[in-house]
């Protein structure tokens, strides 16, 4: 054994604060995949094959050929390890061990197990008195201090690669193959709870359990990774699917055009015929990512949600997966840094915090790094994540203004915009029309209250925007085609009932107006309303302006456009001015933003109404914070592929609703990416949803109604629009 020290040389390509190789270990090179060890003190590996070495150094003897497995148990005191080989499975007391040594005699370990097979993973039960042994296709429980079987656990059709036990589920186990399917298994029975279909075409490698979000995560040889759910009643549903290779392009792009540097490989784009190299998910491990450095009082001032973090350790590096938006927050490159030995890995192990230990794909080698998790972060991180902003954007305006009163609604009334041409407004109950209004020639594309609920507005293909009082079946206001070039896609009010926002093409208007009912007996044909175009806002390198959002209920500068170009544009109307820009929003457009608006039923934290949301099709819900400008969680599990599904936040600030191809809503709590309630009974695709906002609480009880709107634009559907009453 060879200990080089610490080698935190400063030729490094990236900065040698990041990672710094603490030991290296010559050995023989091990014959195939080797499960290694990390614990808060130790690490354990296999050292000229048949040999287990235990850092700080312990050398123990047992073993006849090489080991392939090693793991340590769950408990500190005392700190046991378990290795195996193909003659045998060996479990050690480090404090025995370590006494015998002192003592100048051979520490001798219990033989629990012999002539299993080739091993390629054993776990610790919760309480250390179990090792679950993956031999295989097969996989043995095993007593920790006898060579009892207690049970053999047999179904999957290839070697399992991995297993992890569920501690708070008592005696589940669950298992990953290179069948590429994961298993649910009572190991006191040897029942077999659950099998999943087939999940890709490459072997399942890792598996983590995650305990705080009641999830397991699963990666394979392809970089990979699926997040299922393990709460009783959610049957083991997928809540996402993440592209490692995607993610990482994906970041290397943005800090690229941030202007930071994060490797000579890693910020460019491979050239044209290079080849690819794959990334295998070779271990998953949580990340204490809020503990382990500085930001930990930034992320606690500016992010309204509590996010945890896991470790993907692949041959190429390390990633920082975010568990709430699935997305990259950091990764090191191997063979970006010049003072590490190892470029490629073949086996890794993690602490949750700062230690890794790997082995290398071609040599003899055995490396144990340290990694500044903060340094790491601070290279890739934008500077207002790492320094905060006191300038930075918050929907609600920081300066006083003259407060109005406004009659507030309890929820009563309901309104949509049909195909049809029409205005409809339904009692709250859905058994009654409250009132009709026509004169669109076009499909009505948007409908919004004024915040005294008095007025109406809409917008249509027709080219033409009306103002409708709720009492009068005649429009108050009409804009006609004369007005606007291009079809007019959203209208709604603004600045309590200040301004008119409308997008048309790919600008949106800041409208004037004053609305006057009276008719003039003499030119009773003659409008007397009045409308002015304050100011036009261009969207920048778009087509079309595809959604927009603005806040009515309360004084608020910001408004929000989605484009065409898969962007996202704030603009702060106090400045007259596009104040920052998120690129690639979503895979596809945007076809709504949903602001976390409240109620004034409901009162919520002023940090809250910096939330919003936005979907696309096919590409899930994902939930932003206006004073980051980052995606802080995405909500995956409906389908929203044929159409554009409508999303609405209740008054409370704590779920979100949203339509589905499925013919089902769905309701998503703000703090978990998995569905809570699918609401059935619908016989089409539910396109859009609202909740009430005189009841925003949500008790045992869940009441909704629906209606039915039959349409034929296009082509002939039933679109259902669905009002979801919490009480």
């Amino acid at each position: 054994m060879e200990s080089e020290g610490e080698r935190c040389s400063s030729g490094g390509s990236c900065d040698p604060q990041v990672v710094c190789e603490k030991h290296l270990f010559k050995s023989e090179p091990s014959e195939s995949l080797v499960q290694l060890a990390c614990s808060h003190r130790h690490c354990a590996f296999p050292l000229h094959r048949n040999e287990l070495c235990i850092w700080n150094p312990l050398r123990l003897s047992g073993h006849l050929y090489s080991i392939s497995t090693v793991s340590f148990g769950s408990k500190i005191n005392p700190l046991l390890v378990c290795s195996a080989s193909c003659e045998r499975v060996i479990v050690w007391n480090l404090d025995e061990c370590t006494q015998k040594v002192q003592e100048g005699l051979t520490p001798q370990g219990i033989v629990i197990g012999t002539l299993l097979g080739t091993v390629l993973h054993v776990r610790f039960s919760p309480d250390d008195q179990q090792v679950a042994v993956c031999a295989g296709s097969r996989i043995y429980m095993l007593s920790a201090d006898t060579q009892d079987i207690l049970a053999e656990l047999d179904g999957h059709l290839a070697p399992v690669t991995a297993a992890e036990f569920c501690t708070w589920e008592k005696n589940m186990l669950i298992s990953v193959s290179e069948d590429r399917t994961f298993k649910v298994w009572d190991y006191s029975t040897g029942q077999l709870i659950y099998q999943s279909g087939v999940l890709t075409a490459f072997p399942l490698l890792s598996l983590l359990i995650d305990e705080e979000n009641k999830q397991i995560i699963t990666g394979c040889a392809e970089g990979q990774l699926w997040i299922f759910s393990l709460i009783s009643d959610h049957n083991y549903r997928c809540v996402a699917h993440i592209n490692l290779k995607k993610e990482q392009e994906k970041f290397c792009n943005k800090v690229w055009k941030s202007g930071k540097e994060i490797g000579n490989s890693a910020s460019r784009m491979l050239p044209e015929g290079s080849v690819e190299t794959s990334l295998p998910i070779l271990l998953i491990e949580h990340c204490d990512f809020l503990i382990s450095f500085s930001l930990f009082f930034f992320f606690n001032r500016y992010s309204a949600l509590n996010t945890s973090y896991f470790w993907i350790g692949s041959s190429t590096g390390l990633f920082i997966i975010n568990l709430a938006n699935f997305e990259l927050e950091a990764f090191l490159s191997y063979k970006d840094y010049s003072n590490l030995s190892i470029r490629f890995a073949r086996s890794c192990a993690l602490t949750r915090k700062v230690l890794c230990l790997i082995t290398s794909m071609f040599e003899g080698m055995i490396a144990l790094l340290e990694v500044n998790v903060a340094a790491l972060v601070r290279t890739q991180q934008s500077d207002f994540l790492l320094h905060g902003n006191e300038n930075s954007l918050l929907v609600i305006a920081r300066y006083r203004i003259t407060k109005h009163f406004f009659p507030l609604s309890d929820g009563e009334m309901l309104a949509c915009g049909l195909a049809d041409k029409t205005v409809l407004i339904f009692n709250s109950n859905l058994t009654d029309t409250y009132n009709i209004f026509s004169g669109h020639d076009g499909a009505v594309n948007s409908v919004g209250w004024s915040h005294d609920k008095k007025w109406l507005v809409s917008a249509s293909e027709d080219r033409t925007l009306r103002v409708w009082s709720v009492c009068n079946n005649e429009p108050a206001l009409i804009l006609g085609k004369e007005k606007f070039h291009k079809t007019v896609r959203f209208a709604q009010f603004y600045f309590i009932d200040a301004f008119i926002l409308l997008c048309c093409g790919a600008e949106f208007h800041l409208l004037s107006f004053h609305l006057d009912t009276t008719k003039d007996d003499l030119k009773r044909y003659k409008q007397r309303s009045v409308c002015k175009l304050v100011q036009k806002f261009p969207m920048a390198s778009t087509m079309e302006i595809t959604s927009l959002s603005a806040v009515n209920d309360f004084y608020s500068y910001i408004v929000l456009t989605a484009g065409s170009n898969r962007a996202l544009e704030v603009f702060d109307l106090n400045a007259g001015c596009s104040t920052a820009v998120i690129p690639d929003v979503h895979t596809r457009s945007v076809h709504q933003i949903c602001q976390n608006k409240g109620s004034s039923f409901s009162t919520q934290q002023p940090e809250a109404y910096n939330l919003f949301m936005t979907t696309a099709a096919g590409d899930g819900i994902k939930l932003w914070d206006l004073r980051t400008l980052r995606c802080e969680r995405r909500f995956e599990g409906h389908s929203s592929r044929s159409y554009p599904c409508g999303i609405s936040v209740s008054p409370c600030g704590r779920f979100i609703a949203t339509g589905s191809d499925d013919k089902c809503a769905y309701i998503y709590e703000m703090r978990s990416s998995t569905f809570s309630h699918k609401l059935g009974g619908h016989t089409e695709s539910v396109i859009n949803v609202a909740f009430s906002p005189s009841s925003p609480q949500v008790s045992k009880s869940l009441l909704f109604f629906l209606f039915v709107i039959k349409t034929c634009k296009i082509f002939t559907a039933s679109f259902l629009f669905t009002t979801l009453l919490f009480s």
